[in-house]
């Protein structure tokens, strides 16, 4: 299973998009609000409440 680059969810075999970069990079997305979020609007993924990023920013500031 594949992991979508912006918000850390597996993303279900035959569903999803790929995209790679010149660079050699691949980004994979569940959705195109995902695809979106990161490629058009630059944004980052720990400021949302919706993506795995988010919680994972969140435990790190407690931990401090």
């Amino acid at each position: 299973m594949a992991i979508c680059s912006f918000c850390k969810c597996n993303i279900p075999r035959g569903t999803g998009k790929i995209l790679v970069l010149r660079s050699g990079k691949i980004l994979n997305f569940c959705s195109n609000k995902c695809e979106k979020n990161l490629i058009k609007l630059k944004r980052k993924p720990t400021f949302f409440k919706w993506t795995g990023a988010y919680e994972k920013g969140l435990k790190k500031e407690i931990e401090k």
